[in-house]
């Protein structure tokens, strides 16, 4: 895992009304840790918990540095898989990412994910959970945008129902059938509609890597969605280098860096900023292409692997 650093830090953003308390920035690394490259067939037998002498020591930092792990056989797995990579925050899947309907958690699954997270000491603020890759919030076809609606509703109450605040999820796409405007005011009514629907979980959207029709490639297409948002304390925004880098920003020097968050503060606001995914890109900058890589093995990279800084 990579460590990371930045040289800006949490401000207040008035111009949309932010959260006024500071948040814990959570930056995760977007590698699927503790399963195979091939998707188990039947659910797994749940691991022992480990003893703490088989964990690694975590890093005290202000940086709260995970990996997106495996939740295979139950989400209170993923506790483990963190816990034995050392991570101080973590990602997973709350359900299959690639199904529109999933079982329901099981009293079983909900109480030792609990348990677990209160064992190794993961408070919810340091996990984010990632959406369904079906959900399209931004779809002008009512019955589409509909069954995208209900995956996401069931994602936020399956937070609910595990004591996560947080939840991370692609914005959405015009699909090539109307403006990027009308998307962003239909994926702002969903969550307005979900969080009415909800009591705690904040909305984290991901800017994404401008391809075709998607949403969020622009900072603007973020700005524009959280300005839309009824309670802005639950919304958020979660930064993916490798799409940063894919739409057009340039972050390979510590100077492009600065600028490109300067850019998100002054469009967005880092109040709104709850995490990061790490990843390199695999295709050059303004690609428009969502290509990742692991941190360091693409030439030219923006992330040293030694240091997780960018880099020429």
């Amino acid at each position: 895992m990579a460590k990371t650093r930045s040289s800006t830090g949490i401000s207040n953003h008035s111009s949309s009304e932010p959260p006024t308390k500071k948040v814990k920035i959570t930056t995760l690394r977007m590698a699927e840790v503790g399963s195979s490259t091939r998707p188990a067939r039947k659910r797994q037998a749940a691991p022992e918990a480990l003893d703490d002498s088989d964990l690694p020591k975590r890093i005290s930092s202000a940086w709260k540095v995970g990996a997106h792990v495996s939740a295979a056989g139950g989400v209170e797995n993923a506790i483990l898989n963190a816990a034995k990579i050392g991570g101080n925050a973590f990602a997973l899947f709350l359900k299959s990412q690639r199904k529109w309907t999933s079982p329901p958690l099981t009293a079983e699954s909900i109480s030792s994910f609990k348990a677990r997270m209160e064992q190794y000491e993961y408070p919810s603020s340091l996990v984010l959970p990632h959406g369904s890759y079906l959900i399209n919030l931004g779809n002008i076809d009512v019955a589409k945008r509909e069954k995208s609606y209900e995956c996401f509703l069931d994602d936020l109450k399956r937070c609910e129902q595990l004591g996560l605040t947080l939840y991370n999820f692609h914005p959405g796409s015009t699909v090539g059938a109307t403006t990027t405007e009308k998307s962003i005011s239909l994926i702002a009514e969903c969550i307005n509609r979900a969080h009415k629907e909800t009591e705690m979980v904040t909305a984290v959207l991901e800017n994404m890597a401008g391809a075709g029709n998607v949403v969020g490639g622009d900072f603007a297409h973020l700005a524009a969605i959280i300005a839309q948002v009824e309670d802005k304390t639950r919304v958020g925004v979660c930064l993916d280098t490798c799409h940063m880098f894919a739409a057009g920003y340039d972050i390979r020097k510590k100077e492009d860096w600065d600028a490109t968050l300067k850019k998100f503060d002054d469009q967005i606001g880092l109040s709104y900023l709850r995490g990061m995914h790490l990843n390199d890109s695999k295709t050059p900058h303004n690609s428009k292409k969502d290509r990742h890589e692991s941190i360091g093995l693409y030439a030219p990279t923006f992330l040293d692997k030694r240091t997780g800084h960018s880099r020429p």
